[in-house]
């Protein structure tokens, strides 16, 4: 058996179980050792009976007495019954609906049941416990022990998984560890294939941490050694110089119908800076919503395309890639800058490119891109499907991503190849509405420097934020309708779907849910609650082409309310919109609630976000409660961090973050541990590493 041997070569693992277990994305039995469980139960303190009370956990070995099934006269419901003894006394054990424990289990075998004892008017009991017959010539699975809790998919069970497990332990010792000896040496930590060994089957909690701790570095070591490699890279590329012009930038600012901000003045200045260097600038423009991003970008642009550069600016939808389009020809009304949009689904340019009468998009496609070629568009705009196409630039000097946080060696490899000029390397500037703080900037993103914008423009109002008790949802809704009646519009945000902790769910899982939660709502507000108002809705499980559509017909005003899953929280622009209404408030992290929050008040008109929870807890009603009085998203991303964790703030598929399965912010002695070992390091001589770091990036989609 090898890493990449298929699932299906295991024991047990037929058509049903590999479909099962692909849902899961585990194909090969590497992806199996890596399915590693979210959570442990500490099951190996053994308990006589006569110690047991109400509310105890933990694991009672005996003999069975007796043992039959019968059916509950009510529920008509199958009860398995069975007295368990062991020399202090007896126990009654019931399971309901799993006729097969009596086949399997009979009077007189030994058995090992853990499980939680409760109390009724029969005495103490334990209910559906795990169950295993004791062997003297093995050890326990599921019981006696500190047992392991997968993620599961609808019919999958945990001892099914642990029993997969059961066959690997001689590949996991064959597993080759991809930091080197001295260097684990160095920060005392164990070998890989033991680690993993342990965390599938954890002989006790002391070998589990150290286990733990072994997977934590290697989470936080691959981010600084990507960083480090970003900046080896850099160090040996050459840019073009793009000199800072003062005179024109002075022109820019003051032609401008607005006074930038003091935020907004330091972060063009630190990236002019950098841009007049030979070495390639890598920096991060954080800038909260409505904060003024954009023109800091088109300030940066027009100093460059006034000096003969061309401009590259990247977005990670059509739409938003439409809206930065429509944005920079605004901002660009009055000078001479020729502006191109190319996406997915279109093609076109301010000016206008004489074409003839109605061409093809394939002909407006292929127009653009010599356009590009000969350098007749000087800022083009559009999404990551620009480096699939054969796009040549012609004297790239910027290239400004949105919302991608940081570009893989390899992008950076394919923009330089098609940049016009070989020998030099682009300026790189990424910017995010995402409110990352400084600390934890550093930590994922080691290899960039950061521009923050807090400050927003004068004369903007602050969204009004209410948590709406349920007793007011009435009350709400006809505020709504009010506000459609006065011609503005309403984000309706549904909640995430809580995943049970014995029931983890798959991504596709998790979106059909989210499918049927839209639709049940969208149902709602249409059909019951607003049925004279135009109602529409977007999910995950919509293909882009259709998500795009209904965007647009809200852009456009067709629709009045837009009932959605989290897909508008980034970029999306809807001036006229002036309510944002999110049911299931506290299942989401309040940097992602802020996201939402942003999508409106983007205007000079007063806008409005509710918030309704579902929860009683005190910790949620504290949490929603500073949300409502704080409106700075870098002080509600601290916040969540220390409440919750950088998977929970910003969600599972933001780049780096994802990867943290293990690690957090609080690990600040391994971060530094991790950054310390991974400078100056030699790639050339550290193969292993370099294809650790490479796969990595493949993982998180940086090429």
């Amino acid at each position: 058996m090898k890493l990449d041997t298929e699932i299906t070569q295991l024991n047990r693992v037929g058509k049903t179980m590999a479909k099962r277990l692909n849902s899961l994305g585990i194909h090969t039995v590497k992806d199996l050792l890596f399915h590693f469980p979210f959570r442990y139960e500490d099951l190996s303190q053994i308990l006589s009976i006569d110690s047991l009370v109400d509310g105890m956990e933990g694991t009672v070995q005996g003999k069975i007495a007796l043992i039959n099934t019968k059916r509950s006269p009510r529920r008509h419901t199958l009860i398995t019954e069975a007295i368990i003894t062991d020399g202090t006394g007896q126990l009654r054990v019931v399971w309901f609906g799993q006729a097969y424990i009596s086949k399997n289990l009979k009077a007189g075998d030994e058995v090992s049941l853990s499980g939680k004892i409760k109390h009724d008017m029969f005495g103490l009991q334990m209910v559906s416990p795990a169950y295993e017959k004791i062997r003297k010539d093995a050890d326990t699975t599921h019981t006696a022990k500190i047992v392991p809790m997968y993620p599961l998919t609808r019919g999958l069970t945990q001892k099914q998984v642990r029993f997969l497990f059961s066959q690997l332990t001689d590949i996991i010792a064959t597993f080759s560890d991809w930091i080197p000896q001295s260097i684990r040496d160095s920060v005392d930590i164990m070998p890989l294939a033991e680690a993993i060994a342990i965390l599938h089957n954890p002989p006790d909690a002391e070998s589990l941490h150290y286990a733990t701790h072994r997977m934590k570095f290697d989470e936080l070591f691959v981010l600084q050694l990507r960083a480090e490699m970003v900046r080896q890279s850099l160090q040996t590329s050459h840019a073009q110089s793009i000199p800072f012009n003062k005179t024109i930038v002075q022109d820019f600012v003051e032609a401008l119908p607005f006074t930038l901000t003091k935020d907004q003045k330091i972060a063009a200045w630190e990236i002019l800076q950098d841009i007049e260097k030979h070495s390639p600038m890598n920096r991060l423009l954080e800038g909260d919503v409505g904060s003024g991003k954009t023109i800091v970008a088109a300030l940066v642009a027009h100093n460059a395309v006034t000096q003969g550069f061309q401009v590259l600016i990247m977005a990670p939808t059509d739409i938003l890639a439409t809206q930065h389009y429509a944005s920079f020809v605004d901002i660009f009304k009055n000078s001479n800058t020729n502006i191109g949009l190319y996406s997915r689904t279109k093609a076109e340019t301010t000016p206008e490119l004489n074409l003839g009468k109605k061409p093809s998009k394939a002909a407006k496609k292929r127009a653009v891109l010599e356009a590009i070629t000969n350098k007749d568009i000087d800022i083009i705009i559009g999404t990551h499907a620009l480096l699939g196409e054969k796009v040549e630039c012609n004297n790239l000097g910027l290239v400004i991503v949105d919302e991608q946080h940081r570009f893989g060696v390899k992008q950076r490899k394919k923009i330089k190849s098609r940049s016009g000029n070989t020998e030099t390397t682009p300026h790189f500037l990424s910017m995010t509405a995402t409110p990352i703080p400084r600390s934890f900037a550093l930590t994922i993103y080691g290899d960039l420097d950061i521009s923050i914008i807090k400050s927003m423009p004068p004369g903007r109002k602050p969204v009004i934020t209410r948590v709406v008790p349920q007793e007011r949802r009435a009350t709400a809704y006809g505020f709504i309708e009010e506000q459609v009646q006065k011609g503005k519009q309403v984000f309706v945000i549904c909640p995430l779907i809580e995943e049970k902790e014995d029931d983890e769910k798959t991504p596709s899982a998790m979106a059909s849910d989210e499918k049927k939660t839209v639709l049940e709502e969208y149902k709602k507000l249409s059909e019951e609650v607003f049925p004279n108002l135009r109602v529409g809705f977007v999910h995950g499980k919509l293909k882009v082409k259709e998500k795009d559509a209904v965007m647009s017909q809200f852009a456009e005003g067709e629709l009045d309310i837009l009932v959605s899953t989290s897909v508008v929280e980034v970029g999306v622009n809807i001036p006229n919109a002036t309510v944002m209404m999110i049911e299931g408030a506290e299942r989401f992290g309040l940097a992602q609630l802020h996201q939402f929050r942003g999508r409106v008040g983007r205007s000079d008109v007063q806008s409005y976000c509710m918030l309704f929870s579902e929860s009683n807890s005190q910790k949620a009603k504290e949490r929603l409660g500073f949300f409502e009085k704080n409106t700075d998203g870098f002080a509600l991303a601290e916040y969540d961090l220390e409440q919750r964790g950088p998977g929970e703030v910003y969600g599972k598929q933001q780049s780096g973050i994802k990867q943290f399965r293990f690690a957090s912010l609080s690990d600040k002695e391994l971060i530094q541990m991790a950054r310390n070992m991974a400078k100056g390091i030699d790639f050339n001589i550290h193969n292993t590493i370099t294809q650790k770091v490479e796969e990595w990036e493949r993982q998180v989609h940086l090429e």
